[in-house]
């Protein structure tokens, strides 16, 4: 049996979007991109809503309710879709780069596994950044 070598992963992630990423000789190559649709149509809908009507903040917070759960259960998804990856041998070291709410989720979702080879968490929503600022933050400069 051959001896898998040591890979990273990294995933970058906020309530509506993670992106996960293997670190390949000092390069990012992304692996999969899981999105939660729903969570973008109720951030928009959440946007168009503090422009609009104001003063109804019991609709407010029940729609800031519904996020926070939205969010955690892409938070679960994107846990087990990790785990899954992890007992196929296909990563062995994670990094964790997400919004500093979805974070707090991401850590109540993560299985033991999952949990145990969290080798570095930065509290920064970069989703949308590029694969070039992502190796700039996230790669040592040192190889």
């Amino acid at each position: 049996m051959e001896h898998p070598m040591k890979k990273t992963w990294i995933v970058v992630a906020d309530e509506a979007i993670a992106r996960l990423l293997e670190v390949d000789d000092r390069i990012l190559k992304p692996v999969e991109e899981l999105t939660d649709p729903d969570a973008h149509a109720k951030a928009a809908e959440m946007r168009h809503d503090a422009h609009g009507r104001r003063g109804n903040s019991i609709t407010a917070s029940a729609g800031e309710a519904e996020l926070h759960q939205e969010g955690q259960r892409f938070a679960k998804q994107v846990a087990q879709r990790l785990a899954q990856f992890h007992q196929e041998g296909r990563f062995s070291s994670l990094k964790v780069v997400a919004a500093p709410r979805f974070l707090g989720y991401l850590r109540q979702a993560w299985s033991p596994q999952v949990a145990g080879i969290i080798a570095d968490e930065l509290d920064k929503d970069l989703v949308k950044a590029s694969f070039d600022e992502l190796e700039k933050r996230l790669l040592p400069a040192h190889a």
